[in-house]
Formats: C-alpha cells, structure tokens, sequence
C-alpha cells in the first residue's frame, strides 16, 4: 500500500467561493448537506469547499491538508440514515483521471463529527473508476481505494465527505451497496430526512421517464424549470403539479400560494445509459474439466456495450438475476445435467440500470470412467491378461488404438495398448483416454543373495535380474512383495522366490553364517584367531582354507578354535585367504554353502 504524497501550496486562510450549483444538488458545507435515501446521479462536479467544515483542524482521521491550505478544497457533503440493520457500502464512481477523497462520519449533526469510520486518501495513480466502502463493483480485489463493510443498526445518521483534490473533476455519482440492499429492499436507508418537495436527487436510467411530484395543498399555481447548464429556463405549457422529466437536468418547480407568497424546490434527475442483455448461445461442457469460466460469454452478454460501464453477472435463477444476488462464481463446477443460466447486464454507474432477460443452457456430459490398471503383467512364456473394463457404460462408444472396439480385450503379446471413450454427439463429444502397459513377466530367477549384519539375527536380501512382479518367501513362511528379510537366525534356509501372476516358482538353500572380514594374529588378545560363526547350527560342517594359489592351509570343523594364520607352524605373510564351507544338507547330501564372499584377509 502507499499513502498519496502531496504538498499544500495556498496560504491559510484562503476561502474559495461556494460553487454554483448548475446542474446539480451539491453542497460544499456540512450544515448545508444533502439528504438522500437512494443512488445519486453523476453531477457537474464540485468547486470550493465554501467554509471550513474542520474548523482550520490540520488532519480529519486519513485526511490532511489539500492545495487549498485545508483539509476541503472541492467538496460535497451529503448525510443519510439507515432504516434497517445488517452491512452497508457505497460505490463513488468518477472519471479515472480525477483524484477523489472520502471521509464518513458517524454524527447526527456538524458541530460534532468526530473522527471519521471510514476514511480513504489514497491517491489515484492506477487510474480506478471507484472508491468507497465494501467492494469495488468491477472486481478489482487489489484496489487501494476501498474500505471495510459497514455494519450499521437502524436510526443511524452519518455525513459523508467527498472531496476532489486535483481541482479540475467532472463530477461523480454515488451507488449504496450491501447485504442491507438484499435483505430491505425498501427501507434499508429513511427517507424521511429529506424535507425537500421534489425529493432526492434522482438516477434514472435512458429510457425511463421520471414522475417528478410538486403537489402542495392550497397551491393555487405551478411553473416548471429545467436547467441543462445554462440556467433554469421556463418549460411552456408544464403547470400542473407534475412533470414527466425524460433528460438529464437540474428540475425546479415554483409553486404559487393563496398568501402570494411562492414555495421553491429544485431535484436533480440524471440517466445513466440502459442496459441490454444480448442472446448468449447454450453451450457443453464436460465433468472432470476445469471449472466452466462464465467472464468468458461476456462478450456476448454486452455485445456492442462498452464493458468499462456494464457489468455482466450469471444466477442459478431468474429470482436471483432480476434481484442481482447470489451471482454464480466466475470459476463454476455444475455438476452433471442440464443448467439454465441467467444473464444480467448492470450498468455500473447505475445498478438499478440493468437487463435479465436473457439465459442460456449449458450442459454437463457425464465423462466416462477409465479405471483399470495401467500396468498388466503376462507370463512370457505363453501367457494371457484381460485389459480395460469389463462392462460398458451405456450411451458410451468404445475404440482401441489398433481398431479392435469393445471397453475391454484379452492380449498375449506385451506392448502399449490405448482405449478410448467418447459419449455425445456432433460438437457435444465429451472423451476419456487410458494407456494400459502390457508387460511380460520372465521366470523368477535369483542372482545373489546377500547377508548383512552377520551376527545372532542377520538381513537378507534376494537380488534378481528378471523382469516382473514377484513375491518372497523365507523356509516355510508367507510370500512378500519385499525381497528383504529381517531377523533371519544363522544356518541353512530355503529361500522361495515366484512370479505373482503364476509364471513359475524357484527355491534356492542358503546358508547364513558369519565371518570376520579380516584377523589380526599378534597375540594381543583381538581378533588372533579366524573362524565361522553359526557353522555350528550346521551338520558336519567343515572348512577349508586356501592361499591365492590354491593351496589347502587349514580344514576346521565345527568344534575347531579358528585358524590362527600358520602352516605347519610357520607364520603366513598378511594377505588375502580363501575358504569353502560344506556340510551334509537334510537329504543327506554333502553340500557346499552358497552365495558367500569366501574371501579374508590376514593382517600382521
């Protein structure tokens, strides 16, 4: 956010002159503030700030000093009271090379304003359209020119401050807004503060013809003005106590009393441009896309209107859109079926200027549902699998990248395979693809098995080079998907390894012992002596130990002390030892132990 930056360039102590009020009711003066009850029409602008409403006050809450020297320099006060109870905002809308100010007061007369509850000084280098309270009616959530809602009780009287700081305005209209709006629709502000005969001002739309009623008892005659900007000129002919005004002007009525003397009153009326809500073609969408962009008809809504003035919002009712509330999101998820939806054109200088009359249909397609595997596994040695669905939705056509249709088939051959579904007709196609990978699945096959952690309780990991979707087992325990197994005791164990589609099963007998990768045989106690752990969970084991060259150095058996790096007495040098382990397996054969790193080293 940024605070305007601003300098006072008049001495104090200057008063400009009260402005002429032309076409307009505008009052530069607090205690000359104009009363109002409803939307006010764009008037001709503000000149002077008459006298100093603050008293020569160097701040008033956000406002300081303008050009003038003070706090006003083109005012217009106005002062209104709420009839009902919930939130209250307003719109002040002006041309986006002006540089507007507000200040609200909660007060029920000049002399006591106090600081003000809502208050805006920002600066208008982003060229916006509107400030106020509430929300911006265009959309604009980052503006800096708005202020919170306004939650308000009944009987509750405030002034409003609006104060043009660039000297040079065109004038501006004011818009009241809020959930007030939509809950009392006709008493959400009181009328009964304006005393003036002919009423507020009045914002009208092209178009309309605006009754405006002078009727006063006893009068015994009526004369009309109008003032289009160059001063009130008679209107023949309009001598009763009504006129039918249909442009844009400052109106005053003269009416003629028995005692001669004469009563003055003077409304404005402006029209703000009608709104037209253009034919908007139906249209279809699918579920499952993204949310159905509804700024996207508004082109069509507006047709040839100018989007900078009207406003286009889309309801789930003709109640709601006659009403202008509960507008449909911009971003809109229907769900599936048919949705009738209605189309307001507001303009935004007026909203009581708007058009409904128009709707379109869109329609929601149900997509089809692809929910199957996309990875299938077939044995390669001759194997079948089922892919796709198995039953049809109805209405939905099925086609498959090679031609064949059908939402699902049965294939042999391993390779990629695409269904695609589509429901609907002509334009309205809504389509669902699906890629299923069909995978051949080799016998299992086991290229090593590694033993970590070689102590009381050890890992083991089954490694494979095959290709498919296997499961393991441990001697007669349930299959896993891991290839892992944690826990596993020392000794000889069958290590079951099978394809989980059936493609075949192979068993392997490992043993689990555990060695010191190297012995140190210096007589200090550590690690002189090289052995086997768990050998002894094994039948008749018995190690040979050789010398890179092949030669047997040592045989040990179970019940043997370990080797302790001589041969026939003489120290070996510190190199690298080999060994190999058997033992008599539970079929009573000689067997020797498999996937060992039958390697040590001796060190000195």
């Amino acid at each position: 956010m940024y605070k305007r930056r601003r300098q006072t360039g008049l001495a104090a102590g200057l008063f400009l002159l009260v402005a002429s009020w032309g076409t307009a009711q505008i009052s530069p003066d607090c205690q000359t503030a104009i009363p109002i009850c409803s939307n006010t029409p764009v008037n001709g602008g503000t000149s002077g700030y008459g006298t100093d409403d603050f008293g020569g006050a160097a701040t008033s809450g956000c406002l300081e000093p303008t050009l003038s020297g003070y706090i006003e320099s083109n005012s217009a006060w106005y002062r209104f009271r709420t009839g009902a109870a919930g939130q209250l905002g307003f719109n002040i809308s002006f041309d986006p090379s002006e540089d507007w100010d507000f200040a609200l007061y909660r007060a029920s007369d000049c002399g006591s304003l106090g600081e003000p509850v809502r208050c805006n000084f920002f600066d208008n280098r982003d060229r916006e359209v509107y400030m106020g309270v509430g929300e911006d009616p265009s959309g604009n959530a980052d503006t800096f020119l708005y202020e919170p809602w306004l939650d308000v009780q009944p009987g509750e009287d405030y002034y409003l401050l609006i104060n043009n700081f660039s000297n040079t305005n065109s004038g501006f209209s004011i818009q009241f807004s809020g959930q007030i709006f939509e809950d009392h629709p006709y008493d959400a502000l009181d009328c009964s503060i304006i005393s003036n005969l002919l009423g507020p001002p009045v914002a009208a739309c092209e178009g309309d013809a605006v009754l405006l009623d002078g009727t006063t008892s006893s009068a015994t005659g009526y004369q009309w003005y109008a003032d289009s900007g160059s001063g009130f000129s008679l209107i023949p002919g309009e001598t009763s106590a009504t006129y039918s005004a249909t442009a844009a002007a400052m109106y005053r009525i003269v009416v003629d009393l028995p005692d001669g003397s004469q009563e003055v009153s003077d409304v404005q009326v402006g029209f703000s441009p009608a709104a037209r809500s253009e034919p908007v073609a139906d249209a279809m969408i699918c579920s499952g896309d993204p949310p159905y962009y509804l700024p996207a008809r508004d082109a069509e809504a507006l047709g040839t209107q100018d989007p900078g003035e009207f406003r286009v919002t889309y309801h789930a009712s003709n109640f709601d859109a006659q009403a202008g509330i509960a507008a449909l999101p911009d971003n809109w998820s229907p769900g599936p079926g048919n949705h009738t939806v209605y189309v307001r054109v507001t303009s935004l200088e007026n909203p009581n200027c708007y058009d409904a009359s128009s709707q379109f249909e869109l329609e929601v397609l149900l997509t089809p549902n692809l929910d199957f595997d996309e990875q299938v596994y077939i044995c390669d040695n001759g194997g079948s699998a089922f892919i796709g669905l198995s039953q049809a939705e109805p209405g939905v056509a099925y086609s498959w990248q090679d031609g064949l249709s059908g939402p699902g088939r049965t294939v042999s051959q391993a390779g990629t395979f695409t269904l695609t579904a589509s429901t609907g007709s002509g334009g309205g196609i809504c389509t669902a693809q699906r890629t299923v990978e069909v995978i051949l699945s080799a016998p299992p096959s086991i290229s090593d098995i590694l033993v970590e952690d070689l102590s009381a309780s050890n890992r083991v990991t089954v490694e494979t080079q095959a290709s498919g979707n296997f499961e393991y087992a441990l001697n007669d325990g349930a299959f896993q998907s891991s290839p892992v197994f944690e826990g596993v005791p020392a000794g000889s164990h069958q290590v079951r390894m099978r394809d989980a589609l059936g493609c075949g099963e192979i068993t392997e007998t490992i043993t689990v012992v555990g060695y010191l990768p190297f012995f140190t045989p210096n007589g200090d106690g550590q690690h002189d002596r090289w052995h086997i752990r768990g050998i002894e969970t094994l039948t008749d084991p018995v190690v040979h130990i050789f010398d890179r060259y092949g030669k047997l150095l040592k045989q040990m058996d179970g019940t043997s002390a370990g080797w302790d790096g001589t041969f026939r007495g003489r120290l070996l040098p510190g190199a690298d030892y080999w060994f190999r382990l058997t033992y008599t397996d539970s079929n009573g054969q000689r067997v020797e132990a498999r996937y060992l790193n039958a390697h040590f080293a001796l060190k000195r």
